[in-house]
């Protein structure tokens, strides 16, 4: 899918509630994290995929829940991991 497309997961997402302070997959393993994303379905907070643990990719998998949205002040974006697209807001 393209930049911006739509996908029949993200359909039912809520909207993201906002920023999140830490990775509580991270805290748990005394790991570290780079970016932080919160799932759509259940509101984990977890590490985005340049971090090392990539654990918002691990819960997605492990989970079922398709859809992350970024957790870092001022980014308004999803990720649908099994369609692998990228969402944006409409203008």
């Amino acid at each position: 899918m393209a930049e911006g497309a739509a996908c029949g997961h993200a359909a039912d997402a809520p909207p993201s509630p906002g920023p999140a302070t830490s990775c509580v997959d991270c805290l748990r393993v005394g790991g570290r994290w780079v970016h932080l994303r919160r799932c759509l379905t259940c509101d984990h907070v977890a590490c985005c995929d340049s971090s090392p643990h990539r654990h918002a990719a691990g819960h997605a998998a492990a989970a079922g829940h398709p859809v992350a949205a970024s957790a870092e002040p001022r980014e308004h974006w999803a990720w649908c991991y099994p369609d692998q697209a990228l969402l944006l807001p409409a203008p």
